[in-house]
Parts: C-alpha cells; sequence; structure tokens
C-alpha cells in the first residue's frame, strides 16, 4: 500500500468522527509515519496536552500531533479490509487521547 492510500484511509477515518467533535479539536495536527522510532510496534501515538488538562495558561505551543504508524499497521495486517479497521481504530484512539480519555477507558469501550 502506498503512503498516497494510507493517507487516504487516515482521511477517511477522520470523517467518520462526528462533526461536533472534530470542531472540538484543537491545535493538533494528524500525520502518518512508517515507524515510532524506540517502539516499532506502535501503531499509533498521542502527543500533547489533553483538551481536558490545558488551562488558561495554555497557549504559544507547537499544535499536539497524532501519529499513525503505517508500517507498524500493515504488518498485522493480512487484508485490506484488516488495515482500513485498524486505521479506524487507531485514529479514534488516539483522538480520544486528545479529548483527555485514557487507555483504560478506551479498552473498556472497545478501542483499545
Amino acid at each position: 500500500m502506498t503512503r498516497r492510500q494510507f493517507e487516504e484511509l487516515v482521511a477517511d477515518a477522520l470523517d467518520t468522527i462526528p462533526p461536533e467533535l472534530t470542531a472540538a479539536m484543537d491545535n493538533v495536527v494528524v500525520l502518518v509515519d512508517d515507524r515510532h522510532g524506540t517502539d516499532p510496534e506502535l501503531l499509533g501515538l498521542y502527543e500533547g496536552v489533553a483538551l481536558t488538562e490545558r488551562t488558561s495558561n495554555y497557549g504559544g505551543v507547537l499544535p499536539d500531533r497524532i501519529m499513525i504508524y503505517q508500517d507498524a499497521i500493515l504488518d498485522i495486517c493480512e487484508t485490506e479490509d484488516d488495515v482500513v479497521h485498524e486505521v479506524a481504530v487507531t485514529v479514534v484512539h488516539e483522538v480520544a487521547h486528545h479529548f483527555g480519555i485514557d487507555e483504560a477507558t478506551l479498552h473498556e469501550l472497545g478501542w483499545g
């Protein structure tokens, strides 16, 4: 799968998030990379200050980053349908971190 095709899957996954939630996303960028540098099996990563943790002092910072790791996802998928599903789950999972939802809650909700 090409990078462009994979990025389109990420964009499609973002489009499935309800508009009222995407409108609430603030100062965050979603990027695709091959793999995480120190954890090559990691599928995605949110780096930043969750919306629930931002105070009135928040400002003047670089955007939060949601990284989706293409090669790691492709490694665990057997079919294109598997890739579509895993990208969707990973994108929702990392966006949820932007909203302050922790790992335990995501696992309870089936997005782990």
